[in-house]
């Protein structure tokens, strides 16, 4: 357990663990992919109820008399 104890503290300590320009490339990667869904599924909500809104008025515009 000792050793293993000694390890940890060894990768805390070296300068690889220190450098947090990768972690923070991740850190914006995910931030864009949740934004990316976000949009995605705000557009998609957006299209089907522009859709039912455009079937409506063309089943207003059909039914017009003189058509």
């Amino acid at each position: 357990m000792d050793a293993l104890h000694n390890l940890l503290s060894r990768l805390r300590t070296s300068p690889v663990a220190r450098d947090e320009r990768g972690m923070t490339a991740i850190e914006y990667a995910l931030i864009g992919v949740l934004v990316g869904i976000a949009i995605i599924g705000g557009v998609t909500t957006f299209g089907t109820s522009l859709n039912a809104k455009f079937t409506l008025v063309k089943t207003a515009v059909a039914s017009l008399p003189g058509k």
